[in-house]
């Protein structure tokens, strides 16, 4: 085993910014949140119990621990509205103090390091939060005026996940997940050209890990040559030039000539 060694190239990592901020309120299609400024992680709970017997301490636990945050924002999709306790009565009559609903959200935060700004991200789920309402401050129009922000602080309810206990907070991160899993789970997150926009449950989750990647992409390139993307296992390098396709669909037609398709 090496000798640990400190300040490594590419070794100090940093997280910085927030992005990509998506909304999720019941069955509706998720929808981008453009104005999110910063999302304010502080769980509750989780306080080290001690137990005594004849002045020794002979057991130590932790209590359970709830997923709160603070969001902030310059503004919120209009579907943030019934979470926030607004109903729409007509269009353009609107009602607070209502009922608020729960909803879900995602967003990414940017993993840094001594090399640059982009060593990876940390795609971030909230499940099932309830906004609490907050103080919110209009002031008068001056010669520098300032946008108005707001913000909620939010506790959670966590769903049930087999295996592990209850969680409202999941965290994915770019630099660990395979590419074709990370980009399943977006697709799932923000939508394709089939599938729209959902928060996926654990389950989906970790079966979106366990999935093994089965996929080959064959790109034909302006050039006249050819881009081939899939699992390490399908294409293998003989030689500098050469490579050697191992996969269902590459099928001989003679000697040297060869179909191959995704």
């Amino acid at each position: 085993m090496p000798r640990l060694t400190w300040g490594d190239s590419g070794s100090r990592l940093y997280e910085t910014g927030i992005d990509r901020g998506v909304l999720y309120v019941g069955t509706q299609p998720g929808v981008p949140w453009v104005g999110l400024s910063s999302v304010e992680e502080s769980p509750s709970g989780g306080d080290n119990r001690s137990y005594y017997i004849d002045g020794l301490k002979y057991l130590q636990t932790s209590s359970p621990e709830e997923f709160t945050a603070t969001i902030n924002a310059f503004t919120y999709p209009d579907e943030f509205m019934v979470c926030d306790g607004t109903a729409n009565v007509r269009p353009g009559l609107s009602l607070g103090q209502q009922r608020r609903k729960h909803f879900g959200m995602s967003y990414r935060t940017q993993i840094g390091n001594d090399l640059g700004e982009n060593a990876g991200y940390k795609i971030h789920i909230i499940y099932n939060a309830l906004a609490t309402p907050t103080q919110k401050s209009y002031s008068t129009i001056s010669d520098s005026p300032e946008p108005s922000t707001f913000s909620w602080t939010i506790s959670t309810r966590p769903p049930a996940m087999d295996g592990f206990k209850r969680s409202a907070h999941v965290i994915i991160d770019s630099r660990t997940t395979a590419a074709a899993t990370l980009k399943a789970i977006e697709d799932v997150l923000y939508g394709d050209e089939t599938h729209p926009p959902k928060i996926p449950t654990l389950a989906e989750l970790i079966n979106l890990y366990d999935t093994p990647d089965f996929s080959l992409t064959v790109t034909a390139n302006p050039d006249g040559t050819y881009t081939i993307n899939g699992p390490d296992s399908a294409v293998q390098a003989l030689t500098s030039t050469t490579y050697q396709i191992i996969w269902p669909t590459v099928v001989p037609v003679d000697e040297e000539v060869y179909s191959i398709s995704s």
